[in-house]
């Protein structure tokens, strides 16, 4: 074999072992860049998760209860912090409309306290995997009556703007909404109710909200769609909850 030859294979076997290693640094690339990836992916679910679960979250209007306050297609968000510490425990939870393993809150009310007339988010007694948002009305101690559509807080009649009266419902549940108590709300729980008051389902007929199962207080409308225009409702975008 003359010289040229060998020195022929030695380049073919440098470009052999060239290639391989190109091959293989290309592959450790791209399997750096799938677990970065998957990573960050992680921690911008599990970083969603808290800021859910202990910051901010938001929340959309199904129903007509809190008209004209609220109106069904707004999504608003709520302060997880307003009334102080969401203590974590475990528990399966929404996440997108999936089920997975992470952990509920219960409030541990250090701040803030609830006051009336505040928009809460809570867990509801009947069904706690379900959220309802209604309006506070009676505080602790507080004696709740009903005449008439009126509001009575210990015999005195409150100044109650936001309420609207469209009717809706019948009989012994009309006389209910209309009617209700005298009622002593019990330490450590509140009594809400819906602006929209003969078309809420309510404290009127459930009974009181544990203050440890309140998830936050309603801030701001964000955004708002009109599902029988199908159009944007852009005036009440930024609304200022009260």
């Amino acid at each position: 074999m003359g010289i040229k030859e060998r020195d022929k294979e030695v380049d073919t076997d440098k470009k052999g072992v060239i290639d391989k290693s190109v091959k293989t640094a290309k592959e450790k690339r791209g399997k750096r860049a799938t677990r970065e990836t998957v990573e960050a992916v992680l921690i911008a679910v599990v970083l969603a998760l808290f800021i859910r679960t202990f910051v901010i979250q938001a929340f959309k209007i199904p129903s007509g209860s809190m008209e004209n306050t609220l109106l069904i297609g707004d999504h608003l968000l709520v302060s997880k912090f307003a009334y102080g510490i969401q203590l974590p425990t475990p528990a399966m939870i929404k996440f997108f409309g999936v089920k997975i393993p992470f952990f509920s809150t219960r409030l541990v009310n250090t701040w803030g306290g609830v006051k009336r007339g505040d928009i809460i988010v809570f867990r509801f007694p009947g069904d706690r995997d379900k959220d309802y948002i209604k309006r506070t009305i009676g505080l602790p101690g507080d004696v709740v009556e009903v005449r008439n559509k009126v509001i009575y807080i210990n015999g005195k009649k409150i100044d109650d703007p936001y309420a609207v009266h469209k009717g809706g419902l019948y009989g012994e549940n009309q006389e209910r909404a209309n009617n209700f108590g005298p009622y002593k709300v019990p330490e450590g729980k509140v009594f809400a109710m819906g602006d929209n008051r003969e078309r809420s389902y309510d404290s009127r007929f459930w009974g009181p909200v544990p203050i440890k199962d309140i998830k936050g207080k309603a801030l701001i409308i964000y955004w708002s769609w009109d599902g029988n225009k199908k159009w944007i409702r852009s005036g009440r975008m930024g609304t200022v909850l009260h």
